[in-house]
């Protein structure tokens, strides 16, 4: 039994470095594009989410990261609320969160609301970035750095340097 726990814990620090990188080159761009950007937040079942969690967290290191626990689509609202409430500077999709992730309706909801209280989101794929991300890099890109200029606009940021509009 321990064994196979060491075996789990280690294919498990595998998996979130895996991730981490993803979020090391998200972070980094956010940083790069935006200076001013010190806090972040992300909108995820948290209990779903727990390895991108870990991931995002190890890759913020120096900024605030607040994270806004929903259980489903009905609880975008309090989302909402709360981040209006706390105005990040920036929020990051979680592609593979159920309830927010790139390509749901709930991020297209939490990417229109944010833009209209003038905060970016960002992503690590290019669904993201369709959808309105104002910024995406990762292997969801494939590697490009990727931006929505209309979106950027209205959350008013500045375009990332060489990014390819979407």
């Amino acid at each position: 039994m321990t064994r196979f726990t060491a075996v789990f814990l280690s294919l498990a620090l595998a998996a979130g470095t895996l991730a981490a990188g993803e979020y090391d080159s998200l972070v980094g761009a956010i940083k790069k594009s935006w200076p001013q950007c010190q806090s972040v937040a992300v909108v995820c079942d948290a209990n779903g989410s727990k390895a991108a969690l870990a991931a995002l967290t190890s890759a913020t290191g120096g900024m605030k990261l607040l994270v806004v626990d929903v259980r489903g689509p009905q609880d975008m609202g309090k989302a909402i609320a709360a981040l209006t409430g706390r105005k990040p500077d920036a929020v990051i999709l979680l592609s593979g969160d159920h309830v927010a992730g790139d390509g749901s309706n709930a991020a297209g909801f939490l990417i229109k609301r944010m833009a209209e209280i003038k905060v970016p989101t960002a992503a690590i794929t290019e669904a993201g970035a369709k959808q309105g991300a104002a910024l995406a890099i990762g292997s969801g890109t494939g590697g490009k750095l990727m931006c929505n200029a209309k979106v950027a606009a209205v959350a008013g940021v500045a375009v990332p340097a060489g990014a390819n509009s979407i």
